[in-house]
């Protein structure tokens, strides 16, 4: 089998999964799926949305671009080193690029994982970009801790 035949395999095998034990309420069908795409580097992030907007097409979903943004300690938290309004025009901008409903929320924060962990949906289904290389990169840190507390988590790698 080639890798792509294998990497559809496990997504398809990975939505089945979410699919079951996460399955939409009886009484809300008009509830739409939602896909959960985290913000890594922006080449990693349009990757991710590309690929989320090719599941969510075939899902009918939606899909929710959250951007943790880390604010250093010497910092306030209400003033981030980059303005908030920067980073919205930039990720908006970003997501543009989906042909599906796309929602861009911005959190600010002093620890990205903590930050997710508060704001993503029990079992959510997520797609997460990060940089191929051969040792453990923070997305595959990320990824492995999101997949412990019980996430579902598509990792899209790029060169």
């Amino acid at each position: 089998m080639e890798g792509r035949d294998i990497e559809s395999l496990l997504v398809k095998n990975l939505l089945l999964h979410a699919a079951k034990h996460h399955p939409r309420p009886a009484s809300e069908p008009d509830q739409q799926l939602n896909i959960c795409v985290i913000s890594t580097s922006p080449e990693a992030t349009t990757a991710a949305l590309k690929k989320a907007g090719v599941l969510a097409d075939s899902l009918n979903a939606r899909i929710s671009l959250m951007v943790p943004q880390v604010v250093p300690f010497p910092l306030p938290l209400e003033s981030p080193p980059v303005l908030v309004e920067f980073n919205e025009n930039r990720y908006r901008a970003i997501a543009s690029e989906v042909s599906v409903e796309t929602s861009v929320h911005i959190y600010l924060c002093r620890d990205r994982l903590q930050t997710l962990i508060s704001v993503l949906p029990p079992g959510a289904l997520i797609v997460l970009g990060g940089c191929r290389r051969w040792w453990p990169t923070n997305e595959r840190r990320l990824a492995r801790r999101l997949r412990k507390i019980g996430h579902e988590v598509i990792l899209i790698e790029t060169e």
